[in-house]
């Protein structure tokens, strides 16, 4: 169940992330979620799309650096604390969360997390063991 991400490397120069957007757009490539992490230099866009490798292929295509990474998406309950229960099956198995970033399904009282773990199937493991609701890639790109 595992999610396929695409991450792109950004220069933190005027227009580049709307570049990106832009030749997504032309793709007719619908992004699903989104996070960016930045730096003064440049910044790292994650984007969670029903299509990684066309994506991928049409940003190369011009001139992007772009890897296709494994994540885990997982159903939390969108109230205080859901959060919590989610990381806190991963901390009893001692498995580290590199980064997170989340979005609300508008039709549930759910929201979804993507998380990144050091290893992407004992995380996966876990959160099934703990009774957490993993999402498979068609759930993802149904929302």
């Amino acid at each position: 169940m595992k999610l396929k991400q695409i991450s792109i490397f950004l220069e933190n120069k005027k227009g580049r992330l709307k570049e990106a957007m832009y030749i997504l757009s032309k793709a007719n490539i619908n992004i699903r979620a989104l996070s960016i992490a930045d730096t003064s230099e440049f910044g790292i866009l994650r984007l969670i799309v029903p299509e990684p490798s066309k994506a991928k292929q049409e940003l190369e295509k011009n001139n992007f650096v772009v890897k296709i990474n494994d994540v885990i998406a997982v159903e939390v309950p969108d109230s205080p604390g859901g959060l919590y229960g989610i990381l806190e099956i991963l901390n009893q198995k001692d498995i580290n969360v590199e980064y997170i970033y989340a979005f609300v399904e508008k039709k549930t009282d759910k929201a979804i997390v993507v998380i990144r773990t050091e290893d992407i199937e004992e995380g996966i493991n876990a959160l099934k063991e703990g009774n957490a609701t993993v999402l498979t890639n068609e759930e993802v790109y149904m929302l």
